[in-house]
Formats: C-alpha cells, sequence, structure tokens
C-alpha cells in the first residue's frame, strides 16, 4: 500500500480535470492504496515573492495553505497532479503552487512516482507537452522521483463533458497500476 496525493488543480468544482483525478483515486484506491485528494478549490494560495526565506526555514514565510499541502506531498510516496489545459500549459494556479513549494527543495520526501492527469479543449496530441514539460521541471529538483505516467483527455471543454469519456475509465485504470 503506497500513501498517494492527488491535487486537484482546477478551481471549478466538478470540472474536467477534477472527474478525470477522481477516477485515478478509485482505480488507486482499488488497488489498496490510501489516498487523499487535496482541491485547489476555495485554498489560499499567494504568490511567491522570491524571498528564499524557505530555504533556512523549510517552510514558505507566507501563512496561507501552501505548508499544509507541503507537509502532505514531502510524506506522499504518489504525487499525482491533475490540471485543465489553459492556452497549452498547466493552470496558473498548478504553477503557483509549484513556485511555492520551493521549501521542499532542501527537504527528504518519500515520493518517487508523479503522474499528470490533464484535460482540454483542444484535442491534438501536442496540447499537454509544455504542461508536461513545466513538470518536469519540478522533477528534476527531486532526483529520486519520476514522471511515471501521462494522461491526457482532448476535446472537452464544458464542465462535466467527460462524462462517460473512454479517459475517465483510462485513469482509473493508471490508478491500479500505482
Amino acid at each position: 500500500m503506497k500513501k498517494v496525493i492527488v491535487i486537484s488543480t482546477s478551481l471549478r468544482r466538478g470540472s474536467n480535470s477534477d472527474m478525470l483525478a477522481d477516477q485515478f483515486i478509485e482505480g488507486a484506491k482499488a488497488a489498496g492504496n490510501d489516498v487523499e485528494k487535496i482541491s485547489l478549490v476555495d485554498k489560499n494560495i499567494q504568490f511567491c515573492k522570491g524571498c528564499l526565506g524557505c530555504q533556512k526555514l523549510g517552510r514558505c514565510v507566507i501563512n496561507d495553505d501552501v505548508n499544509d499541502i507541503m507537509a502532505k506531498v514531502l510524506k506522499a510516496e504518489v504525487v499525482v497532479w491533475a490540471t485543465p489545459i489553459y492556452y497549452y500549459e498547466m493552470s496558473g494556479q498548478m504553477k503557483t503552487l509549484i513556485d511555492r513549494m520551493n521549501a521542499m527543495y532542501e527537504q527528504d520526501y518519500a515520493f518517487r512516482d508523479v503522474y499528470l492527469l490533464t484535460t482540454a479543449a483542444e484535442d491534438e496530441e501536442e496540447t499537454p507537452k509544455r504542461a508536461e514539460i513545466g513538470l518536469t521541471g519540478w522533477i528534476d529538483c527531486y532526483p529520486k522521483s519520476r514522471l511515471t505516467g501521462t494522461l491526457f483527455c482532448g476535446g472537452v471543454n464544458n464542465t462535466r463533458e467527460i462524462a462517460g469519456h473512454s479517459k475517465l475509465q483510462e485513469a482509473y485504470e493508471l490508478g491500479k497500476t500505482v
């Protein structure tokens, strides 16, 4: 059994990427894993100030929800990011959270496997590539970890449009591989 953290970065409840995350969670639970979902809906996540105080303190100097999220990510063996693709890139709130997780850089971490789940209105194969590149920049800072799996569901634009989509079953199956 592994400790899995799924971070759903869409700010819309029940969004397409959130539904993909939920299916991954169901698969991971079916495989016997301990899974926790962190939704960024209603989270207070401010922009990084670049002060590098986190490098001295081991936590961010800004008092918002990020330090609690980081504590959970540090203890997880698997980290799953779910994001809508906006302008061929990860959501801004996902990027802001990644930037703020700079305090983790010098700390010991348990995660080895990182997954990326993405949804977009566009359905070209290249649509999620920049989001993958952005996430691998974060992963590169944690050399014991790797991008283990990705799943992209294109051609979904409206909220809950993914309902009934075959990618939901793929997300469930991917979750079972954790």
